[in-house]
């Protein structure tokens, strides 16, 4: 792996006063913020230890930037993510005077190919559900993990930062922040609410007795919480103990799978929408391409006509 150039000292500053400041000011996620340091301190680090270009920054500078990514084999969808940041972050310098100009103003995003969710047969998420090993107490906090990845919709970072106090068994319920630090109410179903009841009775409280005020709800071994690689790695595990590609599975399909799979017995759009908090409804809709793209292959398949 090379080895990166310092990031120089000005940029970093700099970076960390527009990450707290948009923080106050628009309340972004962790993960938004996390995103956005790391592409401003990638364009900061572009020149080597020269710094300043952040603060300088010509639109030209960006079109050189993003010529160069692409040269490199960078992603269409990486340098968008990399432009939102931009656009932040010349905005915010623009609004609070620290520059005349926004070189990012007039940059347009690169063209992303549409991509439909891979979501996994209802027969597959059942194999998959069944592979840990539930005699054992970290098979069992994993049963009750992929339960509620796929019987709630739950994107892997909410259940990774899910705190035990947010499940409601009598009333049958997870509250859930989402992105934008907004919340929602998911209900459980018969399965997850079964295998959460059993993690929670005879699993976790032997991990969370190694680490006083253990808050979240799935936890390791040694009473720190799961992290949102650790559930990556779990399910990819799990997934090659049940005869699935691992490289076809992912915390994200599950919630695929699970948007997928209501569809196609009749749920709700706009009910899955508020299930999978989708702030726009245009989100969820790509759902309904899934569903079509699965009636179009039993068509050619049975349909003497077809």
């Amino acid at each position: 792996m090379l080895r990166q150039p310092p990031l120089p000292d000005a940029d970093a500053r700099l970076i960390d006063t527009f990450l707290d400041a948009i923080w106050a000011e628009s309340g972004l996620a962790r993960a938004t913020l996390d995103s956005y340091r790391r592409d401003l301190a990638g364009f900061a680090r572009w020149r080597g230890d020269a710094g300043g270009i952040l603060q300088k920054a010509s639109r030209e500078n960006l079109f050189d930037y993003l010529r160069w990514r692409a040269e490199n084999s960078y992603s269409p969808r990486s340098n968008a993510r990399l432009l939102s940041a931009l656009r932040a972050f010349y905005g915010w310098m623009l609004r609070h005077g620290h520059r005349s100009d926004d070189p990012s103003a007039l940059l347009d995003p690169p063209r992303l190919p549409r991509s439909l969710p891979k979501a996994l047969s209802e027969s597959q998420v059942e194999a998959l559900l069944a592979a840990p090993d539930i005699d054992q107490t970290d098979g069992l906090r994993d049963r009750a993990m992929l339960e509620l990845m796929y019987g709630a919709g739950l994107r892997v970072s909410e259940l990774a930062n899910l705190p035990a106090t947010a499940v409601n068994l009598r009333q049958g319920v997870l509250r859930i922040t989402g992105k934008g630090s907004k919340e929602r109410l998911v209900p459980i179903g018969e399965e997850a609410q079964y295998w959460l009841e059993r993690y929670l009775q005879k699993a976790r409280p032997d991990a969370a007795r190694r680490r006083a005020q253990a808050m979240e709800l799935f936890l390791a071994d040694d009473g720190q919480p799961m992290s949102r690689q650790q559930c990556w790695l779990q399910v990819k595990r799990h997934a090659a103990a049940a005869g699935i590609d691992p490289a076809k599975v992912s915390p994200h399909g599950l919630r695929h799978s699970f948007a997928t799979h209501l569809l196609n017995h009749g749920a709700d759009l706009r009910a899955l929408q508020m299930l999978l908090g989708h702030s726009s409804l245009s989100t969820t809709q790509i759902y309904t391409l899934v569903a079509k793209e699965k009636l179009k292959r039993l068509h050619a398949q049975h349909h003497p006509r077809a």
